[in-house]
């Protein structure tokens, strides 16, 4: 089992790459996972340029993006799962796929070619949150879900 997390962007708060490593060294015990960083491109504040933007990250993630792959999008518009319906969508999913690939955009979000590729479109929360909390919060649900696969107690 595999699982690739794919963002636009570095992190440069020390505290969050803190903890999105203390994770991923917990969830070495389950599944391999990989972070891909890919540089994001400069953004005018919601200019008409943004759609050119999302079409050059479009291009840079599908470089690194394994087509078997399952792909789950984040995106503000994606279906909102509990911590049960999470972990029941990676353990399905595992049945028919090595890899599950997690994409999270930029602050600009995710070209439509990559919404229209994707084989489920996940929402984190209705509310926005930062790049840095996207990326620790997925990284803890997905340890979340292997608790409760492995019917492990996890509610720390």
């Amino acid at each position: 089992m595999k699982i690739k997390i794919i963002v636009l962007g570095k992190i440069k708060e020390e505290y969050f790459k803190i903890a999105i490593n203390e994770y991923s060294k917990r969830l070495s015990k389950f599944c391999n996972i990989e972070f891909i960083e890919l540089q994001d491109e400069k953004v005018k504040e919601y200019s008409y340029e943004n759609n050119i933007i999302k079409y050059k990250e479009f291009i840079k993630i599908e470089k690194v993006l394994n087509k078997n792959s399952f792909i789950i999008s984040l995106d503000e518009k994606g279906k909102n799962l509990n911590s049960i319906e999470f972990s029941n969508l990676i353990k399905n999913t595992f049945f028919n796929y090595k890899e599950i690939s997690f994409i999270i955009g930029s602050s600009v979000g995710l070209h439509e070619n990559l919404i229209k590729i994707s084989n489920f479109k996940l929402s984190l929360s209705k509310m926005t949150l930062t790049h840095q909390m996207v990326r620790l919060f997925l990284i803890e649900q997905i340890y979340r879900s292997f608790k409760i696969i492995n019917n492990e107690p996890y509610h720390k």
